[in-house]
């Protein structure tokens, strides 16, 4: 992997600085190869999902001080780890789509909305039961014996192969998220019961003390929290092995690179478009519903939007900055583009800026005035009126990108679509 620590004058922090709008071709008259471009999308991919672990080994280590030393602080501290581990991860999302391996591996990290009723107690608005899952309020924590399938399961001990290999999207109900990120998010925040009022979820560090103990099973809970850090730890180390030099992944993009391309301008416009701009944003809009949200227990959902946005952008420059600070880049997209038309190249550059300023304005109210929830409830002009402005944005990069498979001649890309955005009133149905 080809990492770049040339000196640069910084006057913002990593994640700040990825805002800042980039052009991967100012000044640059190299000559660029299809295979060149997706050596660098590997690279990054590589950086990302290496930095996706340093910050999940950061978030277990500030995990085990809650379970070791519950306290307000302790929680505080695992919170924050938590949040700081999401910014790098979803700059990955971007490689889910247009790379099946991926696909199929992201269910075990970041799989949602989850039904919470299976990991841990609920407050009773939640209901007892569902007609689609009947695991709905197992509550695993409060039990060490389980019905799952119709064969009694021994959950004495909650392990990391507990949680993967029995109860994780268990009797083929997609909501039984069992593992990654949202199941650790629900564990550390519990329950956002705020509906579109201030606040997040509000779980008390009592419930990891087991001298002093709130919504019982203490002991069980932290044991839930610690497996489930262990598997997300193990999950990512897998996923940066396919992407290591000789890995499945890599080899996937680079040893076809007009395929890898394809693969590259498939995954931006997916996520762009049907994942981002529709299921995640539009879907929750036309709803007004509060549960609408990917970071739904934190009000974490802005930064999780922004950096998925980060993520699209960076495919396109060929250019990724690490936690460290250090700088992975390559011959790009945006390099091949330009070298065929660079009128298209600077429209589809200068929308992702704009889609990136458009989720910096979102995110910065998110963080002064109003949580994403808010924003999309019923009567918020302003608050709607900011989350519509960057939908809009990524509508309308991905015409862009659209714009920029023509002009490469390389054939036809799948973009996936969303009724939320192509058929609006089926979402009512």
């Amino acid at each position: 992997m080809k990492t770049t620590k040339k000196v640069i004058a910084v006057t913002c922090s990593a994640i700040l600085c990825a805002a800042v709008p980039f052009s991967a071709n100012a000044g640059s008259e190299k000559t660029v190869t299809q295979s060149g471009v997706t050596t660098t999308y590997a690279n990054i991919a590589e950086a990302v999902f290496e930095d996706s672990l340093i910050s999940a080994d950061a978030l277990k280590a500030s995990i085990e001080t809650l379970v070791k030393s519950p306290s307000v602080a302790t929680l505080h501290a695992a919170r924050t780890s938590w949040i700081a581990a999401r910014a790098p991860y979803q700059q990955s999302e971007v490689y889910r789509f247009g790379n099946p391996l991926v696909d199929d591996w992201e269910g075990k990290v970041n799989a949602w909305p989850l039904d919470e009723g299976l990991i841990d107690y609920v407050d009773g608005s939640y209901g007892k039961q569902s007609d689609e899952n009947t695991l709905y309020t197992v509550n695993v924590i409060a039990n060490k014996t389980l019905t799952v399938s119709g064969k009694k399961v021994d959950a004495t001990h909650i392990t990391p192969k507990l949680l993967s290999e029995t109860l994780h999207e268990a009797e083929e109900v997609e909501a039984n998220v069992a593992t990654g990120y949202h199941a650790i998010e629900f564990l550390l925040w519990g329950q956002d019961l705020n509906g579109t009022g201030a606040g997040a979820g509000n779980r008390p560090y009592t419930d990891f003390d087991v001298k002093n103990c709130t919504g019982g099973n203490c002991d069980r809970r932290a044991q839930y929290l610690m497996s489930a850090t262990d598997l997300l730890i193990s999950d990512l180390k897998d996923m940066l092995s396919m992407w290591r030099q000789g890995g499945e992944a890599r080899a996937a993009v680079t040893s076809d690179p007009k395929s890898g391309v394809m693969s590259m301008l498939s995954g931006m416009g997916s996520l762009s478009y049907g994942e981002l701009a529709g299921e995640r944003m539009k879907l929750g809009l036309l709803l007004k519903d509060p549960e609408e949200e990917h970071d739904c227990f934190s009000d974490n959902t802005h930064n999780s939007h922004y950096f998925d946005q980060i993520g699209i952008r960076n495919v396109y420059t060929g250019h990724y900055r690490r936690l460290d600070g250090s700088i992975v880049d390559g011959p790009s997209l945006s390099d091949l583009v330009a070298a065929k038309d660079a009128k298209v190249d600077q429209e589809l550059s200068v929308k992702l800026n704009e889609t990136v300023s458009f989720m910096s304005i979102l995110k910065a109210r998110a963080e002064s005035i109003e949580a994403y929830d808010q924003m999309i409830g019923e009567g918020n002009t302003e608050g709607n009126a900011v989350v519509q402005t960057a939908i809009d944005g990524l509508i309308n990069q991905t015409r862009s990108i659209e714009r920029a498979v023509k002009v490469l001649g390389i054939g036809e890309i799948e973009i996936e679509g969303s009724d939320s955005l192509d058929k609006p009133k089926a979402v009512f149905q």
